[in-house]
C-alpha cells in the first residue's frame, strides 16, 4: 500500500528532529526527519526553531516521497517502529 499524508506533530529542538506521521490506510506510521536534513535540502542558512513547521511544509512533498521509499523498503527504526530520515537519505 502507498503511504499518504498524515499530520505534522512538532519540532523537538533538543533532539534536532521534526516529527510527523504518514498513513498506510487506517494505520498511522510515525516518522521523523532531522533538522539538519531539512536545512541541507534548502541549502541555505539554518532555520530558527520558530521556522521549523513552515520549513517542513515547504519541503513536505520531498520529505514524504523519501519516507514512502523507506517504507516500501521496510527500513524501520526505533520503538515503535517508524521511519527516520537523515541527510544521507536524500543523496543520490
Amino acid at each position: 500500500m502507498m503511504l499518504t499524508t498524515g499530520r505534522y506533530i512538532g519540532h523537538e529542538q533538543d533532539r534536532g528532529i521534526v516529527q510527523f506521521s504518514m498513513q498506510d490506510g487506517p494505520h498511522e506510521v510515525p516518522c521523523a526527519i532531522s533538522t539538519s536534513a531539512m536545512d541541507d535540502l534548502e541549502r541555505g542558512p539554518r532555520a530558527r526553531p520558530s521556522e521549523r513547521e513552515a520549513q517542513f511544509i515547504r519541503l513536505r512533498e520531498r520529505i514524504e516521497a523519501c519516507a514512502g521509499r523507506k517504507y516500501q523498503a521496510t527500513e524501520f527504526e526505533g520503538t515503535p517502529p517508524g521511519i527516520v530520515l537523515r541527510s544521507i537519505d536524500f543523496r543520490g
